[in-house]
């Protein structure tokens, strides 16, 4: 049976079992996990039926059902079938990989925007101030941008403080940061539904996890009720920052 497994078919097995475990954690965060067990339950049913038994009948049956299946599934999980897709090709690891074809010496991208949002959300929290800051890292957010008013200005720490002073009309927005320049204010997020955030948290917490689930963004909150600092960054939070904590984050995501 292993008389000619060889290294393509360990590459091949660990592939495979990279991305059932990729769609594990993403089915696990949307909440539907039970479901993802389920389909491997019936695929492992319907390959003993076919493959081992060989029961022709039932195989038949099974076989109609796996085709129609795998539409259904499309159509229910459009939205987390999505988000794998676009992660798959976006998350750092692949940059690590793709440093080994490069020529030539790159220096580190510069970060210009982390000491003045740093300085802003000091400020803000120190007067209670509600924010809700998005940074962009490699997906795009131009769809969020033009929910809001376009700014495309330098980041600013007295910007930042006056786009959030609690009489401006973009205030409840969310602003966007790409490419070290801010570039809208007053944007509309997506909402996550999820049951695990404390009930202590409003609607900024809320939309701040939701971009972060959506895409691979970095979401800066600071509460109005508390002034307490959070991050939420690929679907979790990290919650009551030190200012010490959050330039670090923003530094090393």
């Amino acid at each position: 049976m292993f008389a000619h497994f060889g290294i393509k078919d360990m590459l091949d097995i660990l592939i495979v079992a990279a991305l059932l475990y990729s769609l594990y954690c993403l089915m696990r965060e949307s909440g539907s996990i039970n479901i993802f067990i389920d389909v491997l339950v019936f695929i492992g049913v319907w390959v003993v039926v076919t493959r081992v038994l060989d029961m022709k009948l039932i195989g038949a049956i099974m076989d109609k059902l796996i085709s129609v299946g795998v539409i259904i599934l499309v159509i229910l999980f459009h939205d987390e079938l999505r988000q794998f897709l676009v992660e798959l090709g976006s998350r750092k690891r692949w940059r690590f990989f793709f440093r080994f074809f490069r020529t030539g010496k790159r220096g580190g991208e510069a970060r210009d925007y982390i000491t003045p949002v740093v300085y802003a959300c000091i400020s803000l929290s120190k007067g209670k101030v509600g924010a809700l800051i998005v940074i962009k890292r490699e997906m795009p957010l131009a769809s969020y941008e033009y929910t809001g008013d376009i700014i495309n200005a330098d980041v600013n720490s007295r910007l930042i403080e006056n786009i959030f002073f609690k009489n401006s009309p973009m205030h409840d927005g969310a602003m966007i940061i790409s490419d070290n320049r801010i570039r809208a204010a007053g944007c509309i997020l997506p909402v996550s539904h999820s049951l695990d955030i404390p009930k202590s948290l409003g609607l900024r917490h809320r939309a701040a996890l939701g971009i972060s689930q959506e895409t691979d963004a970095i979401a800066v909150v600071v509460s109005e009720e508390t002034g307490n600092i959070s991050v939420a960054m690929n679907g979790k939070f990290k919650l009551r920052l030190s200012t010490k904590e959050l330039e670090q984050i923003l530094a090393t995501a």
